[in-house]
């Protein structure tokens, strides 16, 4: 079973976020950080639970990752969802976050009237997706285009993209990504 540091240095780097930012999030002191990373150091729930949640994820999806050898479930009803990515106008919650081997992220992403996820981003993947509700703009390189309810999207993550909810209400979408990048 994985430690507890290297889970959480390789959830770090998949945020692509150093050491020190990482510190600056949580109110956790970068040495403790380090500390936990190299297994140095158990820390206590309440440590823990402020550096992920700086990460986005909450005590049970972390630990759930960890649990090696126990049966699981195929189904994932509403409540179990791991929030990963909450900020405070989009919602990012998971599907089968504690699938073994997983090599799909599929989200269910809640997006408040006006939510924009920031400036065009990439990473090393590809993805799609549905509008479930609402409306939502999608960016990719030069392109962009409203989508509404029942449109979908598919393309290469490494161009830059950019989602923005232009409805009055909330939107919503259900993507995937290969590889996972969380």
């Amino acid at each position: 079973m994985p430690k507890i540091g290297s889970k959480l240095r390789e959830l770090r780097r998949r945020r692509d976020l150093s050491g020190r930012e990482l510190a600056a999030r949580s109110g956790i002191s970068h040495s403790t950080i380090s500390l936990i990373e190299r297994d140095r150091m158990s820390p206590s729930i309440d440590t823990l639970g402020a550096v992920l949640d700086a990460l986005g994820t909450t005590l049970p999806g972390f630990f759930a990752d960890l649990q090696s050898g126990l049966p699981y479930s195929p189904f994932y009803p509403s409540a179990d969802l791991a929030e990963i990515g909450k900020i405070s106008s989009i919602s990012y919650r998971v599907i089968g976050l504690d699938h073994p081997n997983r090599q799909l992220l599929v989200l269910h992403e809640r997006y408040a009237p006006g939510a924009d996820s920031g400036e065009e981003f990439s990473h090393a993947a590809q993805e799609g997706g549905m509008i479930l509700t609402g409306m939502v703009e999608v960016t990719v390189g030069d392109q962009k285009k409203i989508l509404k309810a029942g449109d979908g999207y598919y393309f290469d993550s490494r161009l830059p993209h950019r989602f923005r909810n232009v409805h009055e209400g909330h939107s919503e979408i259900l993507s995937a990504i290969t590889p996972p990048t969380y």
